[in-house]
């Protein structure tokens, strides 16, 4: 199997099973991970919410933006499949990383809410 058609199947069961983790039973839809990035990020920079650091959604966007730039590493016009292979596994683990960060984040959201706030006296 040469590197292209490797890079694509490592890119297509990433994004596989990122899907299958985003669709389990009694997890958070789409819609509602989708409206909780900016309360993810605003957490995160705020320092309240420490299951993430800033470093990693820097990573995250900046892939977003090697994808939708027309700057790549591997241009697609001279190499083909290794050109859409590499964007392929950058949007792969972009959907990996962003359904485990928003599945974190709203688990730590519910545990938060359901946590009275106060002092105990005895």
């Amino acid at each position: 199997m040469n590197a292209a058609t490797s890079m694509r199947w490592g890119a297509f069961r990433s994004l596989a099973t990122a899907f299958r983790t985003a669709t389990r039973p009694g997890t958070p839809g789409v819609g509602a991970r989708l409206t909780s990035l900016p309360r993810l990020v605003r957490a995160t920079i705020r320092g309240e919410y420490v299951g993430t650091t800033r470093r990693r959604l820097l990573g995250i966007v900046g892939a977003l933006l090697y994808v939708v730039s027309p700057i790549d590493l591997v241009p697609e016009l001279l190499l083909p499949f290794l050109g859409l292979g590499d964007d392929a596994l950058v949007i792969g683990w972009i959907a990996a990383s962003l359904i485990n960060e928003t599945e974190s984040f709203l688990t730590w959201e519910r545990e938060r809410d359901g946590t009275v706030r106060g002092e105990v006296i005895s």
